[in-house]
């Protein structure tokens, strides 16, 4: 049984007894999700921002004010009433991020790798729940969609693998939008789309689906990975030994054999043995001279 097919089954049967509590699922990046009476009303994972970070990372407040609401509020997570009471945002926009956060968590567990599941009781009231629960069967299948339609772009990426850097020609595009600006501004071959998302305050899936689009663009490109630096032993021997003992040198090589000498040939064996050897019954070359010179002597 896969990781999915596991937290299917386990979310299913929490649907069904109507479960309240918390199922915490191992794995990376896992996450937390929170039930009442069988609905999911919250889950967090370490891999997709939380409601908290998309508010502050967005700018509509800093962290200073944040942090005045939560003492102010006795140390809640999710100060609420503080952020309405203080203009900072409405309730319906409350909802909205709350939603968001929920449903971008749940596609980030399914995104990665399921280990386990395992109910509990939750220890205290979930952070930034929704207030109408959703059946999680629901939940799983648009995330298992969205999972889907990314893997089915053409360059494909996934939330915590693919670390990008800008392209040659990024900054030279005549229209990038908000969030490509963003992107290209920080991508730098060390951020996955997760960190990302966690830089620009915005939600993993919306991050991974604009990164994976970027790179068929040519906006982004992912370099390849580093070449090994060999490791070289001082002449001495000391420090750092091979794990595994140096191979035996190779044994010499054999002498070459001494080629066989060549047959001689005898005399007159071709046939023109007339053309090689000089005619020894002819004239000399005294006789010749005189020829040449009758009066020589």
């Amino acid at each position: 049984m896969s990781g999915y097919e596991l937290l299917a089954r386990d979310l299913a049967a929490c649907g069904r007894d109507g479960f309240t509590g918390e199922v915490r699922v191992s794995g990376s990046p896992g996450g937390s999700f929170h039930l009442a009476g069988g609905l999911v009303v919250a889950v967090e994972s370490p891999g997709a921002p939380a409601p908290e970070a998309l508010l502050l990372r967005s700018g509509r407040i800093a962290g200073e004010e944040w942090a005045a609401l939560v003492r102010e509020s006795g140390g809640s997570r999710w100060p609420a009433a503080g952020l309405i009471a203080h203009g900072y945002a409405g309730a319906a926009q409350l909802r909205v991020v709350c939603a968001m956060a929920l449903q971008d968590a749940v596609f980030a567990v399914v995104a990665g790798s399921v280990d386990g599941c395992e109910r509990g009781p939750a220890p205290g009231p979930p952070p930034a729940s929704i207030a109408v629960g959703e059946p999680p069967t629901r939940l799983l299948q648009e995330a298992s969609r969205k999972l889907g339609a990314l893997l089915a772009l053409p360059y494909p990426v996934r939330p915590e693998r693919e670390r990008p850097v800008p392209a040659s020609l990024s900054y030279a595009a005549a229209r990038l939008s908000a969030l490509q600006r963003e992107l290209l501004t920080h991508a730098d071959g060390r951020r996955t789309a997760r960190d990302l998302a966690f830089r620009t305050g915005r939600g993993v899936y919306t991050v991974t689906v604009e990164v994976a689009r970027m790179l068929g663009e040519g906006l982004l490109e992912c370099a390849g990975a580093p070449a090994p630096i060999p490791v070289r032993l001082p002449p001495d021997g000391h420090g750092v030994r091979p794990r595994e003992p140096a191979p035996p040198p190779p044994p010499p090589p054999a002498p070459a054999a001494e080629p066989a000498a060549l047959p001689r040939r005898l005399p007159g064996a071709s046939g023109i043995n007339e053309a090689l050897t000089p005619e020894r019954n002819g004239p000399g070359w005294k006789e010749f001279f005189r020829l040449r010179n009758p009066t020589a002597k």
